[in-house]
């Protein structure tokens, strides 16, 4: 019964009841970053080393904490999207093929996560839907259509406040990233991550002028066709909006 599918996931998910992972059936490892289509447009982002040293009282930036749904018409930099994304998903190091040390924590360090944007009001950047690529650290378009805002809008159930953010990042999570090492269980973990990302994001805006609400509420389904992912393989996780205070 649905009211009892939480308690059962939560159950068949204890580690007594995992069978091998492909790890250990030594099944290949996932690439670390999903394809992407050479033809499209990439654009290259300002190294986050760029943003000027800020001199921050950090306890501060915790305790202001807290989710913000009005922004001012006023667009973030290049830069300051850079820096965002380096907090959120930045990659420190590549460990071969095998993985990935980034700014934020991850299970096993398999970051199964992968970050689309829908961009409204960034200065150079046309307005669309975009994704970043971690390992390059650049944008690469993908869908540009007019009408994609209102369609994002549409799947997060009409939530007016997204269309005035300069910026909304989407977390996808990309399933067999992380079961490949922990089975059935790596779903927990991907939620965990999600987690992870989206307060580093609320931490990292501050220190640019921006303010970020998380989204929770979504149409499942609707909003993966709009991204064009499978909601199987790869679903999307997690949402927020980023605009200046």
């Amino acid at each position: 019964m649905l009211k009892s599918i939480g308690r059962e996931f939560m159950l068949k998910t204890r580690y007594e009841n995992m069978e091998p992972a492909d790890q250990n059936n030594k099944i290949a490892q996932p690439p670390l970053e999903a394809s992407y289509d050479i033809t499209k447009t990439v654009i290259d982002l300002p190294m986050p080393e760029e943003i000027p040293p800020f001199m921050i009282d950090f306890m501060a930036v915790v305790e202001l904490r807290t989710s913000v749904r009005d922004y001012q018409n006023m667009p973030l930099s290049l830069l300051e999207l850079s820096y965002l994304l380096w907090c959120t998903q930045g990659v420190k190091q590549v460990l071969g093929n095998k993985a990935t040390l980034r700014t934020v924590p991850s299970a096993g360090a398999r970051h199964a996560l992968e970050t689309y944007l829908l961009i409204h009001n960034v200065e150079g950047v046309k307005p669309g839907l975009y994704r970043f690529l971690a390992l390059e650290h650049k944008l690469i378009e993908v869908n540009m259509a007019k009408d994609i805002s209102k369609e994002i809008i549409k799947g997060c159930l009409a939530q007016g406040f997204i269309a005035k953010s300069g910026v909304t990042f989407l977390w996808s999570a990309e399933v067999e990233r992380m079961k490949w090492r922990y089975g059935e269980r790596g779903y927990r973990y991907l939620h965990l991550d999600a987690g992870h990302v989206c307060q580093n994001l609320y931490l990292a805006a501050q220190v640019v002028g921006c303010g970020v609400c998380a989204i929770a509420a979504f149409d499942d389904e609707y909003i993966n066709s709009v991204i064009g992912l499978d909601g199987e393989e790869e679903f999307i996780i997690y949402v927020a909006t980023v605009g200046k205070r």
